[in-house]
């Protein structure tokens, strides 16, 4: 339920729009989020088996501390803390308040108490959902599992009832525009164009479907990780790619993949067009009328407050693993009275709110893009690292196809990394130097923990 619900936020309702808009065809789209997928479950099969080696607190940030030393493993979580883990908390808390509004139009304007700092009502909104699941998951492992477990099944369910509405009350103008002989390829073929535009294409796709290594964080808070943490990172990234590519295929059975911008309707605006890229509730008011669109927006609001509490809950065991490390504030190595991080949660939660308020955080997530990339291949390599120098250790579960299926999945993600060089140069460099600006910081914490030492 960690891993479905940290991975289902508010992506795979909106991101088709822009992924047409690069590829231009129903095929491209989905081959998108079946390479996406396919990257996706492949990851996770290789970081199965890094979990099952080190099932403690941390996940990621212990894999590549274990496998290339303390730096690397801190310029992730420096990254991790700075925006991958919050930017992405705070974008999916400022997605739930949009998507309140359509039921409170009021949240759109300003609080009159708050005026002279121009927070509007739905940025008080994200604030409060940020605190609230904060306070939450500072009473206990297991309050954070409920409401994880409740709100990824009533997530599960929305998608499918989604898939179910999109598939069995087809468009049939969209299913012939869509699935038609030369509806289905476009008119373009394969060209070079295509494929730099298919890569970064990907980006929608796969980060989508990220965040199920959040997961390996609170390894050490189950009560056999080294047998369970392998099965859901596995099970639980198919499942999602699974209704990923299921809920494009109802959203090609009801709305055409091509549109204009201008488009007087909703069909004539098609996938590439939905109002404001909201591909769902366009799609689900093609079939039910406002009623679609307003339970499209009621099951965006359950998705995104999810996914807010899975990457709560996970998110600040990694500052804690820091902290233990002497890398971080101290505080922060302490668990509270419920054996939970409690000082983490909080600095998570003070900085969330602060990304939340500053409206930037969006442009934050587009320039890490790049060096997230960057250390699930360090991940997934610490693989081939740790086999090669503890070749002894025990392994209760082992990657399959090794070496060939981790290989491919490098290969893959290096191939995408050069795309966006190409495609993205602007945010794949500020990205990079997100990730160099924690080499003062690192500099900084080791000089101070070797003085505590001496």
């Amino acid at each position: 339920m960690v891993v479905a619900g940290s991975m289902i936020g508010s992506g795979i309702f909106i991101v088709s729009a822009d992924i047409v808009r690069r590829v231009h065809s129903p095929a491209a789209l989905l081959a998108v989020w079946v390479v996406s997928g396919v990257m996706t479950v492949s990851g996770a099969l290789a970081y199965g088996e890094l979990a099952a080696m080190m099932p403690q607190a941390g996940g990621q940030y212990v894999y590549l501390r274990q496998a290339y030393g303390s730096l690397c493993a801190f310029l992730y979580g420096w990254t991790l803390f700075l925006v991958i883990q919050t930017g992405t908390i705070a974008a999916v808390s400022v997605a739930f308040a949009r998507f309140a509004a359509v039921f409170w139009p009021g949240l759109g304007g300003r609080l009159p108490l708050l005026v002279g700092f121009g927070v509007t009502g739905q940025q008080a909104l994200a604030v409060a959902v940020i605190f609230v699941l904060t306070a939450a998951n500072l009473r206990g492992i297991d309050v954070g599992r409920g409401l994880q477990n409740a709100f990824t099944a009533v997530k599960l369910l929305s998608l499918a009832l989604i898939i179910g509405v999109g598939l069995v009350a087809a468009n049939p103008a969209a299913v012939a525009a869509n699935f038609s002989a030369g509806g289905f390829f476009g008119a373009g073929g394969l060209s070079f164009d295509l494929l730099t535009g298919f890569g970064a294409a990907m980006v929608g796709g796969l980060f989508s479907a990220d965040a199920w290594a959040a997961a390996t964080f609170a390894a050490a808070e189950l009560h056999t990780p080294t047998r369970d943490l392998p099965r859901a990172l596995v099970r639980g990234t198919l499942t999602v790619v699974v209704l990923y590519l299921l809920a494009n295929a109802a959203y090609l059975a009801e709305l055409p993949a091509h549109g204009a911008a201008g488009g007087p309707s909703l069909a004539a605006r098609g996938i590439a067009y939905a109002s404001e890229d909201r591909v769902t509730a366009a799609a689900m008011a093609v079939a039910w009328g406002p009623t679609g669109a307003a339970l499209a927006a009621l099951i965006v609001m359950v998705s995104t407050f999810g996914c807010a509490n899975g990457l709560i809950l996970t998110g600040a065991r990694a500052v804690y693993a820091m902290a233990k490390d002497g890398l971080f504030l101290a505080p922060a190595a302490r668990l509270n009275r419920a054996h939970v991080p409690g000082w983490a949660l909080l600095m998570q939660a003070l900085w969330t709110a602060l990304l939340a308020l500053s409206g930037g955080y969006s442009d934050l997530l587009d320039y890490v893009v790049f060096a997230e990339l960057m250390f699930y291949v360090l991940t997934v390599a610490a693989v081939f690292v740790l086999r090669a120098r503890e070749p002894d250790r025990p392994r209760s579960y082992r990657v399959p196809a090794y070496p060939y299926l981790p290989a491919c999945y490098i290969a893959a993600a290096v191939v995408l990394m050069i795309d966006l060089l190409v495609m993205k140069p602007r945010y794949t460099w500020a990205g990079l130097l997100i990730v160099l600006s924690g080499l003062p910081v690192y500099w900084f914490w080791s000089r101070r923990r070797s003085t505590s030492q001496a």
